[in-house]
């Protein structure tokens, strides 16, 4: 493990000094965290900026004429402009902000499935999905008397890709897919397989939670009818998502919840509902929330993800190899496209185990079933650890993981 640390014009170490939370002790070692496929650590930019709104800009937006309203109003819709670049939306109408990928989900299941999806269509998945993109396509299935059909994985966790396609037909109205699986780090070809959906007439909705921190999105270029990911994934605060929608099919979708702001005129007679994206942003936002994750974007793009691939990438691999060295341990998910997660078992000793021992040593993974029981099952397994990687980390860290295990095998053998 001797390799050049870091790669050339990627300074991990001035990156990591930018994330305060990293700087901490944990059972009085040096935290090394790798959880981040659950949530990534927030840069002291992100911070700074969320705590500048409370203490001098916070205000309700949308319905005030004060100075402190139309500052905050300013820095939400600036936001707004921000992620729409980010994803290369054409327009901000396609920019609807929610509290978090798996509500971005449901809106669509909901304002767009209960309109369209009737007995006898097909939802179409994978069978590494998250279960916020499994759960809400279930219960449109339970309330329309659709059918859902799962396109099988193989051994190594990559997508069936001829199975795939078999599964699609003209009955096929919506094919929900994961850019990116969070517990098998498997990258999905999501622009070949919506061109593969749309040529059936179906609708595609990406799920790009995990990949949105690690390479650059571009939904035009992808084609798909609707993108999600939440903020704290892309180094941005919790609670705050987001979801792009085809500007025409927003606009003939109804809303999801009822209330202030969505609305353009209320009688107790008749309501009529407000312009994009202003439709599906009922009531007062986490105004906060978006404004931290232009933070988290400007941020990465300072970095720049062509930088922070190669780091990655190249941390994966360093960490792939240092990790079925270690004796009795094996890897789930092994694609030959895949990024930043390594989840593995151990033999003898449950996950649950694992992140207990290791967390002693100051190392944070997470252990369970990842919010993908499919996936375990696919594999005859109940759980794994996995340890998840972003730009801040290093090949010490890897390392330290290393350390750790090798302490589990003493704890346990």
């Amino acid at each position: 493990m001797a390799a050049s640390k870091t790669l050339p014009l990627f300074d991990v170490q001035t990156i990591r000094a930018q994330f305060p939370a990293l700087a901490q002790r944990v059972h009085g070692k040096p935290l090394v965290y790798l959880d981040n496929a659950a949530t990534t650590q927030k840069p002291q930019s992100v911070i700074d900026a969320v705590r500048r709104y409370y203490e001098h800009d916070n205000a309700n937006i949308h319905r005030g004429v004060h100075t402190l309203s139309e500052r905050a109003t300013a820095m939400y819709e600036r936001a707004r402009e921000d992620v729409r670049v980010f994803v290369n939306a054409r327009s901000t109408s396609e920019i609807i902000f929610t509290r978090n990928a798996t509500e971005s989900i449901n809106l669509v299941a909901r304002a767009w499935g209960d309109a369209n999806v009737h007995a006898g269509d097909e939802i179409l998945i994978t069978a590494m999905e998250h279960h916020s993109n499994i759960v809400p396509w279930q219960q449109l299935c339970g309330r329309t008397g659709a059918v859902l059909k799962v396109a099988p994985i193989d051994d190594r966790g990559a997508l069936m890709i001829d199975a795939f396609e078999r599964l699609l037909g003209p009955k096929t109205k919506m094919v929900a897919i994961t850019a990116m699986s969070n517990a098998l780090g498997t990258v999905v070809p999501v622009a070949e397989l919506t061109a593969k959906a749309h040529a059936a007439g179906a609708m595609v909705l990406i799920d790009g939670s995990q990949s949105a921190y690690h390479v650059a999105t571009d939904v035009q270029a992808i084609g798909c009818e609707f993108f999600v990911f939440s903020g704290h994934k892309v180094y941005g605060p919790t609670g705050i998502g987001v979801l792009y929608g085809r500007e025409a099919v927003l606009d003939a979708m109804p809303p999801f919840l009822g209330g202030g702001d969505m609305i353009s005129s209320v009688t107790f007679e008749k309501t009529t509902w407000n312009a994009l994206p202003y439709k599906f942003e009922a009531g007062t936002p986490h105004i906060a929330g978006p404004i931290g994750v232009a933070a988290a974007i400007a941020f990465i793009r300072g970095i720049g993800f062509d930088a922070i691939h190669a780091h990655e990438s190249a941390l994966l691999d360093y960490g792939t190899a240092a990790l079925v060295a270690v004796p009795g341990l094996k890897l789930v998910g092994t694609a030959p496209q895949k990024a930043s997660v390594l989840s593995f078992v151990m033999d003898g000793i449950h996950p649950h185990d694992i992140g207990t021992i290791v967390d002693r040593e100051g190392v944070a993974i997470r252990t369970g079933h990842h919010c993908a029981q499919p996936v375990m099952d696919r594999f005859g397994i109940p759980a794994t650890a996995r340890a998840s990687l972003a730009m801040y980390n290093t090949q010490d860290d890897i390392d330290a993981l290393v350390r750790a295990l090798a302490r589990v095998q003493e704890v346990m053998g």
